[in-house]
C-alpha cells in the first residue's frame, strides 16, 4: 500500500473509532499502564436517619455490587470531631476510566443492587436519603499507582487536598511527590498513604488529594513532626521550584474514622 493511501486509511479508521467510542479516545491520555482511578464522594447529611440510610445503601447494595464489578477496598468514613452533623466520605477505586463511565449502566441492569438499594434509590423529595453529593474523579500518581489498604483495626485517617493557582503549578507539586521523592519520604517516616490522586473532575481544581492513616492522633502528630525535621524532606522543600509559595495556594485537611462497613 502506498504511504498516502495508508495515512488516509489510518485517519479514517481513527475517526470512525472516535465516533463509535468518544469516551475511550478522550480518556486515552490519562490511561497510563498500572494507573487506577478513584471517585471521592462526599455526602452532606442533616440527621442520623439519613446517615443510616446511606450507610445501609453502601452496606447492602453499593459495596456488594461494586465488588462484583471489580472495585475493591471501598472506603466509607465519617468525620472525626465534625463541626455540625457529620458528612459521609466514600472512596471508590476503579481499574479504568471505562469501568467508571460504565458504572451507572451496569448498576441499572443489576437486579440485586436495585432491590437492595430501593429505599435509597427511590427516596421521596419530602424524605430524602441525603442533602447533596459532592463528587470528584481522581487519577492515581505514577509512584503510587494502586490504593494500599491498611490493616483493619481502630485507626484514624487524614484526607488532604492541595490546591494550586494554575495547572502548571499543580503538575509541579505532583512531580514533587513522584520524582521529587516525597512519597518515599512519607512512607519512611510513618505518614502511611492509602492513595494519592490528581483531580481530573471536581471542585477547587487544580488540586491533588491524598489519604493518610494513623493509629491515633498522637501517632499523627509525632509522624508529621518527624517528617518536618527529616533531612531529605528539608533538602527537597528548599529547592526553589518546589517552594510551597510557588506551587500550593491552599491546603484543606479533614480527619476521618472508618464506619463499620468500610473496607478500608
Amino acid at each position: 500500500m502506498k504511504r498516502r493511501n495508508f495515512v488516509k486509511t489510518t485517519l479514517v479508521t481513527t475517526s470512525a473509532a472516535s465516533l463509535l467510542n468518544p469516551l475511550s479516545v478522550a480518556a486515552a491520555p490519562y490511561q497510563n499502564a498500572g494507573s487506577e482511578f478513584y471517585e471521592l464522594r462526599i455526602y452532606t447529611l442533616k440527621n442520623g436517619k439519613q446517615q443510616k440510610m446511606v450507610e445501609s445503601y453502601f452496606q447492602n447494595a453499593a459495596i456488594p455490587a461494586l465488588n462484583r464489578l471489580g472495585s475493591k477496598n471501598i472506603g466509607v468514613f465519617t468525620e472525626y470531631l465534625p463541626q455540625g452533623f457529620t458528612k459521609l466520605v466514600t472512596v471508590i477505586p476503579f481499574n479504568s476510566l471505562d469501568d467508571y463511565f460504565k458504572l451507572p449502566e451496569k448498576l441499572a441492569g443489576d437486579a440485586a443492587y436495585q432491590q437492595a438499594g430501593a429505599d435509597y434509590l427511590t427516596a421521596q423529595a419530602t424524605d430524602p436519603a441525603y442533602e447533596r453529593i459532592e463528587s470528584s474523579l481522581l487519577k492515581s500518581f505514577a509512584f503510587m499507582p494502586k490504593l494500599e489498604a491498611p490493616e483493619k483495626k481502630p485507626r484514624i485517617f487524614e484526607l488532604r487536598r492541595y490546591e494550586s493557582h494554575n495547572e502548571t503549578a499543580g503538575k509541579k507539586k505532583i512531580e514533587m511527590f513522584n520524582e521529587g521523592g516525597e512519597i518515599a519520604i512519607f512512607k519512611r517516616v510513618g505518614l502511611t498513604p492509602v492513595f494519592f490522586g490528581e483531580t481530573l473532575i471536581g471542585p477547587m481544581r487544580p488540586n491533588l488529594t491524598y489519604l493518610l492513616t494513623f493509629d491515633n492522633m498522637e501517632e499523627h502528630d509525632q509522624n508529621w513532626k518527624t517528617f518536618g525535621s527529616d533531612p531529605e524532606w528539608k533538602k527537597i522543600s528548599s529547592m526553589p521550584e518546589y517552594a510551597n509559595a510557588r506551587i500550593v495556594s491552599n491546603i484543606t485537611r479533614t480527619f476521618l474514622i472508618p464506619t463499620a462497613i468500610s473496607q478500608i
